[in-house]
Parts: C-alpha cells; structure tokens; sequence
C-alpha cells in the first residue's frame, strides 16, 4: 500500500517542556487511522504539525512521499478540530461557499458538491440558517461537511461524535468508511475507545508526548490477550467452585463460566475436560481484552504491560 503520511522523529517544545517527543509512524492510503493518548499526552500538538498550526522543532513530516509544506499542501487536508471553527453569525450556506472556495473550488463545482452533502445529511432547509441556531449536533454535522467537501487526500477528525446523536452518529460513521473506500486516509482522534474498535484499523497510542503503542487493532488484542475465555453451557447448573490444574476461574454464574487457561495449557484440553464431565457446551469464545482495557493498562505502566508496547 502507498504511505501518504509519515511522521519522522517529531518533537515539539513549549517553555522547555516537551510536548510530543520523538515520535514517528505511517499512515497508509485508506486507512482509518486512531491517534489516541489521555488528556497532555500531545495529541492535539501532533495533529497542528501535521495541518501545518505548528512547525515541528525536530523532524520532519512527509505527505505522499515528499517533505510537507503548509502553504501548497493543506488543500489536500481536511481538519475537523475538537474546538469548533464556524463562525456563528454567518449564514450557513454563505460559511460552507466560502470554505470551499477557500480550499479551492470554484463557486459553481463548490455549489454541486455542497448541494450533494446537504441532501445527504438531510441539510437542503440549513441555507439561510445561522450557525449560533443549530445545536450541537447539528453544527457537527455542518463541520464533517465543511471538512470534507473539497475532496481532500488526508482528513483529520478530532472527536466528531461529539454532540451526536446515535442515528446521526452513524451517518458520520457510514460516510468515514465510504471517505476511506474511496481512498481517503483518515485520522481519527477521540477518547472512546469503542469507536476505535468499531472504526480503525490501525492506531498510535501516545502518552506523555511519547509514543507507547503502535499497531493494526486486531494484532494489537491478540498480543494484549490472557487466555481468557467463556464458556456457556446447555441449561445445567456448574458446580459452584471447579478445581482443576487446567484452569482459574474467573466468574461463574449459572450455566455461564469465564475462565482463565493455566500456562502449558490450550483450549483444546479445556474443552476435552468439560466433554469428559458430559457437560453440553453452547459456546466457547475467547475473551480478547478491549482497547479500553489496553489503553488503560499502558497509561497505567503496569508491569505486565511493557514488552508489548511496540508490536
């Protein structure tokens, strides 16, 4: 796949401090790309270089294979930041005209494609509308819009949930996946990590302005996770305490049973234990930990966590 952006060795200083300190990864075209981090952890730091806000102090940012420039490349970008940027008292339809053009469309191809984003989100009546009378979700919808209707090579999401509500939400969702199958490569930057988990494919976790983890999400659960599984059985009552050399037990309720596999041992020999007692298994899944779980437990700098947190 094609890299369209790669960040390389970035740091960023404020008052001696430093906000995002060395860090590096790349992005494929199409992909959904989760940048995540607690709050300070440079997130937002990062994004600015990569808009051109902010000029890196070391390194070096390269889109689509060459060094960026924020004058000529920021037509190619697409920024929705956490902090809105509407302008309240302008007409809607006048604001999202005049953005366009500003990321250059002419007025009549700017007029097509803002009337074809309108009818999708269900906008046509917004026209003549001032930003400071829509709600919240309503002015991100109008944002995902103006982010997005010049078509940009690279596009940037900075918690655009926020404020939505669930059918809504999915609309914003269905248009990511569709930006994507079309080629777009998008970051996604949010704090809820089952969006991630829905929506990414790969992810960069930064803490503190270092990079702590990077990996493709299916990868990254599978190297997080303790052979934890779950077991449902057939409408039979489990006895209220299991002991066996094979496994722990993690809960147990009913005809429901989470476990945790001893070292040495594999699933294969779970699940001939269980037949051998004549119990009829309904199902057995294993329990990956969630984004959730991992985030936390990296942020936490447990023990357990450190060797996995480049993978």
């Amino acid at each position: 796949m094609n890299t369209v952006l790669e960040v390389q060795q970035l740091k960023k200083y404020f008052s001696g401090q430093k906000a995002v300190d060395d860090i590096s990864f790349s992005i494929n075209k199409g992909s959904i790309f989760g940048l995540l981090g607690p709050n300070g952890a440079g997130k937002t730091t990062l994004l600015r270089m990569i808009t051109g806000i902010f000029f890196p102090d070391e390194g070096d940012i390269l889109l689509n294979g060459k060094h960026f420039s924020p004058m000529t490349d920021v037509a190619n970008i697409g920024y929705m930041p956490e902090e809105r940027g509407l302008y309240k008292k302008m007409k809607i339809g006048d604001q999202v005209l005049y953005l366009a053009q500003l990321k250059g469309l002419d007025k009549k191809e700017a007029k097509e494609k803002i009337k074809e984003w309108f009818v999708k989100f269900q906008m046509e009546s917004w026209w003549n509308k001032k930003v400071e009378d829509l709600s919240k979700g309503m002015s991100q919808k109008l944002q995902f819009v103006t982010t997005v209707l010049h078509n940009p090579d690279l596009i940037i999401l900075d918690e655009p949930f926020s404020g939505l509500d669930p059918v809504n939400a999915n609309l914003i969702k269905d248009e990511i996946f569709n930006l994507a199958k079309q080629g777009a490569t998008i970051i996604f930057s949010t704090h809820r990590m089952e969006q991630v988990e829905e929506i990414c494919d790969h992810i960069v976790l930064v803490n503190k302005g270092k990079k702590i983890l990077d990996g493709g999400v299916a990868e990254i659960k599978q190297k997080f996770k303790k052979n934890i599984f779950e077991i449902e059985f057939d409408n039979q009552l489990l006895p209220e305490h299991t002991a066996t050399h094979l496994f722990s037990v993690q809960t147990l309720e009913n005809n429901l049973l989470k476990l945790k596999i001893n070292e040495a041992f594999n699933n294969n020999q779970i699940l001939s234990y269980f037949i051998e007692k004549k119990l009829n298994i309904r199902s057995f899944n294993e329990k990956l930990p969630s984004l959730n779980d991992i985030f936390i437990e990296l942020v936490q700098g447990t023990p357990e966590s450190r060797q996995f947190q480049q993978v």
